[in-house]
């Protein structure tokens, strides 16, 4: 870590350079949950996306202490679902799209365990880069 962010961590300036000695420090942690309250999951097109070639995805107001591991699309010809490959954090991007309305499924891990939430809208055919699609369902 920087100088910088040694002196963030330290309770004062002192604590700081006592820190910085150490060189490598354990840092503990507690996850707390998110809360979204009253807002459903949605999905995000990512600016990137180029309709009909390239479709990403960013899942957003994912509530509690719930993780999204996977986000799958509907194959309608091959009646399918195709997993979508994870690019970073939680956006999800898939090359040549099918035509059409897009059906999204996603996995998430919590205390309940690993399951799959379907969306119960699907993304217009015509989707835009930026826009935002509510999927009608909310964790908690």
């Amino acid at each position: 870590m920087s100088p910088r962010a040694y002196s963030r961590l330290g309770r004062n300036a002192d604590a700081s350079a006592e820190l910085f000695k150490y060189g490598v420090v354990d840092i503990e942690y507690r996850r707390v949950p998110c809360s979204y309250t009253g807002y459903n999951v949605v999905f995000k097109v990512h600016e990137h996306s180029r309709n009909p070639d390239y479709f990403a995805v960013v899942v957003l107001y994912v509530d509690g202490t719930y993780d999204v591991t996977a986000v799958e699309l509907f194959q309608q010809d091959c009646q399918e679902w195709k997993p979508m490959r994870r690019a970073f954090g939680a956006m999800f991007d898939y090359s040549n799209p099918p035509n059409g309305e897009i059906y999204l499924r996603f996995q998430v891990s919590g205390s309940a365990g690993l399951y799959w939430v379907q969306s119960k809208n699907a993304i217009s055919g015509d989707w835009k880069a930026g826009a935002t699609y509510d999927t009608n369902v909310q964790l908690n």
